[in-house]
This record gives structure tokens, C-alpha cells and sequence, in this order.
């Protein structure tokens, strides 16, 4: 018996070790975060940690190596935008978005000006509403600081807030330029939105590729590691614009060793890479064998990394869920959208007088005009960043409804409506038309494509309103990512709506404009008469605007409706 009794305690042992050699702590979501990380840190070799700091570009990646609302001052409305677009992002299977975008944005002939909510920090701040849209409300009893994804949703991301710090202010507006400020003007002007967005729990911040008084942001510890991580205590992990490290020299890639040593010792977790990772992984490995990096740094890197992956779920639940399919594009979300592109309209003008309004417009009229290069074009509404990076022209690129096709779907159906791009002032005047809608603006650009010294709008937006607007009562829709010179135009034409970038709801701007709804927006951003001004914002000395910062006229709903 007692033979018997040895046998079975010899195979319980080693029953006993193959279970715990097969229980993983990391795999277990009902251990403790810093007890997961902790254990998966621990069977890590150093290859696999820097795998974890590395993230490459999708079209090199392999089983072998394994999208926007302009809106002005509605945190309820960003917070259900970020909702929308969470759930549209996993059901394609991704589980991390690159927004929000939270740069002041100083100065518009910067080309992404368009990405920025307002020259406001305060708007800004209040426009990080959207992060709990995007990754769930952080609970009361949440550990400050911490990056937070509600796992038990599966309909959210993780956020990514950027870009750190004052992208927004360089000068003359030129993209990756350098922002020259005081500590105190940095704190308050371009600091305070990153404050909230911790506070709200986003789980990543990206680093700008600009400077900050001459010191580039990805090689700059003080604000990085100094600042963000220590001062304000940021809990989750720090990336890097694409290829940032490299531009850390000038020119580019012109010393990589010094790159990557300056950009992980700033304290970049995760590096963006273009096609040339391996060389990465080479050159970080070898510093950190010889002690030039040290293995702290890498350790702290990867703990960022996996809370956020731990906390995100990742590790339960990393696929997408097919039945979040027939959300992409949904009716819903296209409502949603519509009703964001209305309530950013801004009325600048209306009527000749303020006895004479021109809007809204009368549903029924014999004959009216719609021209205008902005017109029919699904791309233009769309801007940069929108199927490819600057954005596509024409309206092949994705479903949705141009200003035009929102014109026809709104008028009366004995309403005539006739489109000419750039009709000739005699066609104008001998066609009899009761009021002509002429929608013009910017073509689609992004980053440093969009940087512009002079601000106008494309040919032959101008002719188009000489030739239209001195010949028939008009109202001029500008379609653009930011305030465009409109002198002398203003003068010249009855009403005048800034559309900003409406996206593929054309029928929001037409809401408006024929009275189913009101216009309520204000500007978020000053509306300069010449760019000689620039750059100007609101509290400046000889603050003298075409429209100020705040303006916006109201109409109420028309009867019509």
C-alpha cells in the first residue's frame, strides 16, 4: 500500500508540474496588471522586447515578420463621433487609432491646420471628449494617470494624442518647423489638452516631428521623459511620428546610431518605421549589448507597452468580431456625421443687409443654379488624409452625397436645378435663375503639401464668383480646412457659409442652408483679411480680422421645412 501511496504522490508532482509549466500568469486575466507584465517581461529575451518597441509600415509586414469630423465646440458630439468611429475601427479588425490630433493650431498657412480644433487651447481641451468616446469612460476608482480601454466593450481602441508638444505654433506655419515660445507660453497654450487627455486615460502620446526653441521634440528628454512621464505622471507608452527618429538629424537618417540613441534615451517607446526595420533592431540591439543604451530603458519601454496591450484585452480577445461588419458605414454613423457637418457650418454673411437675408433658401423655385469647382466633387469635401495621404479627387473614392446631389435631393421636385463648374456671366444673367448656390475652396493636401504662403483658392473659384454672384443673388460655400483669403469677395456676394471639410454628408450643409435646421456655429479660429496679418489670434495686439475668433451668424429653422 505504501508503494502504491508513493506512486500516485510521484505522478500527482509531476501532474502538478506539467500544469504549472503550462500556466502562463501573463495569459490569465484574473491576476493583477503589474503581475501579468511582470511575467511575461520575464520569459522575454531582448530581441523580443525591441520587437515590441518596433512598429512597421503594414506593407512590409507579413505572417513571416509579423480615418474625420470638423466640428467646433460640442463635447457631447465628439464624444459620440469617437464612439462611432471606435466601433467602425474594430470591426475591421484594428484595435488602436492615431487620434485625436490636439495641436493649437497658431498660425493657417500650416498645412495641417485642418487637424487641429481651434487656435484655442480651451476649445482644444474640451474637444479631448472624444478620447472616452474612443476608449470608454474611465471609472472613478481608476488609477490616475493609467492608459484606459474598456475591455469588457469590445467596440473601443486605444487613443493615440499628439502631436507632443506645439506642432501647432511653428513659425510662419511651416510643417515640422520650429516653435519658438517661453516655458510659460508652452505650459498654456499648447500643454493644457495633453493635461486632460492623461486625466481621461489615453493610452498613447505621439512626439511632433517639430523643435521647441531649436530642440527636436523626438530627441528632447526634458519634455518626454522629464515632463510628460515624470511630472505629469503619463502611464502609457510614447511613440514616434513616422520615421521621426530620422529626422532628428538634418538631414534625415544622416547619423542613424545617434538617431535612434537620442530618440529611445529621450523616452520613445515605440519607434514608426518605414520599410528599413531590420536596421533598427540592429542598431538598438548593439547599443544596448554595449551598454550605450541601457537595459532599464528598454525594460521601462516594454512594461508601457504591455499595459497598454493588457489593458486593452489584447491578449483575450486580439481578432476582429465579424458581426461589427454591418456597422461600417452605417446609417447611423452616416446621421451622426450629417449632423456634425450642420452644426459646424458657420454663417459669415447673409444678406447685402441685415433687413435682407438670403437665408435659408426657398425649397421652390422655378430655376436655380449650382456652380462652382467644390460643387460635385466627393474628394474635395473629403480633404487630405482620406483614402490616400493627400487625399483623392472626383467621386469614385467612397459612397456618399456632394453638395449637388444634396441640392437635388432638397429642392422641390418642380425646382430646376442646373450645374456649370464656371458658367460665363451671360449664360448667368440670360437663364433667368432665381438664386444660384457656388461652392468653391481648397483642393485636398496634407502635411507639408498643404503649407501655404498666399492661402487662395483654387482657379477658377474666382471667376466663378465675379461671373455668378454680379449676376444673380448668390450664396458662396467655402469649402476648406481653413480660413482662405476671401477679400474681395465678401463684398460682392449676398451670403457667404464656411463648410470647412464636410466629408461625404453633403446633405449636412444643405440642411442648413435651406432652413431644415438653423445655422448655430461660431468660428473657431480668426478669419484674417490678408495673410500680411498672420500670424493673428485672438487677444493679439491689433487684433483687426475679417471675422473674429467666435463669430457666427444664426438663422432659425424655415417654416418651408
Amino acid at each position: 500500500m505504501g508503494r502504491v501511496t508513493a506512486a500516485a504522490l510521484v505522478a500527482l508532482w509531476l501532474w502538478m508540474a506539467v500544469v504549472e509549466a503550462g500556466y502562463m500568469k501573463y495569459k490569465d486575466p484574473k491576476q493583477p496588471l503589474n503581475v501579468r507584465i511582470k511575467d511575461l517581461m520575464s520569459r522575454m529575451t531582448l530581441e523580443e522586447k525591441i520587437g515590441q518597441m518596433t512598429q512597421i509600415e503594414r506593407k512590409v509586414s507579413s505572417a513571416d515578420v509579423i480615418k474625420k469630423y470638423f466640428i467646433g465646440r460640442d463635447p457631447e458630439l465628439v464624444k459620440r463621433i469617437g464612439a462611432a468611429t471606435a466601433l467602425e475601427v474594430r470591426a475591421t479588425g484594428i484595435h488602436y487609432t492615431f487620434a485625436p490630433c490636439i495641436a493649437v493650431c497658431r498660425d493657417p498657412r500650416w498645412g495641417r491646420c485642418y487637424e487641429s480644433y481651434s487656435e484655442d487651447h480651451q476649445i482644444v481641451q474640451s474637444m479631448t471628449e472624444i478620447i472616452p468616446g474612443l476608449q470608454g469612460d474611465v471609472p472613478s476608482d481608476y488609477p490616475k494617470n493609467f492608459p484606459f480601454v474598456n475591455p469588457s466593450q469590445r467596440t473601443k481602441v486605444a487613443a493615440c494624442a499628439k502631436h507632443f508638444v506645439g506642432d501647432g505654433g511653428t513659425t510662419d506655419g511651416i510643417n515640422e518647423n520650429n516653435t519658438v515660445i517661453d516655458w510659460n507660453g508652452l505650459l498654456s497654450i499648447h500643454m493644457p489638452a495633453y493635461l486632460d487627455s492623461i486625466r481621461k486615460g489615453v493610452a498613447t502620446v505621439m512626439v511632433s516631428y517639430s523643435s521647441w526653441n531649436g530642440k527636436k521634440m523626438h530627441a528632447n528628454y526634458d519634455l518626454i521623459t522629464g515632463y510628460l512621464k515624470k511630472t505629469l505622471k503619463f502611464k502609457g507608452f510614447v511613440i514616434s511620428d513616422w520615421q521621426g527618429i530620422d529626422r532628428i538629424t538634418d538631414p534625415p537618417h544622416a547619423n542613424y546610431t545617434y538617431s535612434v540613441q537620442a530618440g529611445i534615451l529621450a523616452g520613445i517607446d515605440m519607434i514608426m518605421l518605414p520599410e528599413d526595420f531590420t536596421t533598427f533592431i540592429e542598431d538598438l540591439t548593439l547599443q544596448v549589448k554595449n551598454n550605450i543604451i541601457p537595459m532599464s530603458r528598454i525594460d521601462d519601454a516594454v512594461r508601457r507597452i504591455l499595459r497598454v496591450k493588457f489593458v486593452m484585452g489584447l491578449f483575450e480577445d486580439p481578432l476582429a468580431d465579424p458581426s461589427l461588419a454591418n456597422q461600417l458605414g452605417s446609417q447611423e454613423h452616416r446621421e451622426l456625421a450629417r449632423e456634425a457637418v450642420r452644426k459646424s457650418l458657420v454663417l459669415l454673411k447673409n444678406g447685402k443687409s441685415a433687413k435682407n437675408p438670403l437665408l435659408p433658401l426657398p425649397k421652390k423655385a422655378p430655376k436655380i443654379l449650382v456652380a462652382g469647382t467644390h460643387a460635385d466633387n466627393l474628394g474635395y469635401q473629403c480633404g487630405g488624409w482620406t483614402i490616400e495621404w493627400q487625399g483623392v479627387h472626383g467621386n469614385d473614392l467612397t459612397v456618399g452625397t456632394t453638395i449637388l446631389g444634396a441640392v437635388k435631393q432638397t429642392v422641390d421636385p418642380s425646382t430646376q436645378v442646373v450645374y456649370m463648374e464656371n458658367p460665363d456671366a451671360n449664360f448667368v444673367k440670360t437663364n433667368g435663375f432665381s438664386y444660384a448656390i457656388v461652392v468653391v475652396g481648397e483642393v485636398p493636401y496634407a502635411e507639408m503639401f498643404g503649407d501655404s504662403t498666399n492661402l487662395t483658392m483654387i482657379e477658377p473659384g474666382p471667376s466663378t464668383i465675379r461671373n455668378v454672384c454680379g449676376a444673380v443673388k448668390c450664396v458662396v460655400v467655402v469649402v476648406s480646412g481653413r480660413p482662405i483669403v476671401l477679400e474681395p469677395y465678401v463684398s460682392q456676394v449676398d451670403a457667404v457659409v464656411a463648410a470647412w471639410l464636410p466629408g461625404t454628408e453633403g446633405q449636412g450643409v444643405t440642411d442648413a442652408l435651406f432652413g431644415n435646421y438653423g445655422f448655430t456655429g461660431k468660428l473657431a479660429r480668426t478669419w484674417f483679411k490678408s495673410v500680411d496679418q498672420l500670424p493673428m489670434n485672438v487677444g493679439d495686439p491689433h487684433y483687426d480680422p475679417l471675422f473674429p475668433f467666435g463669430f457666427g451668424l444664426t438663422t432659425q429653422p424655415s417654416k418651408q421645412h
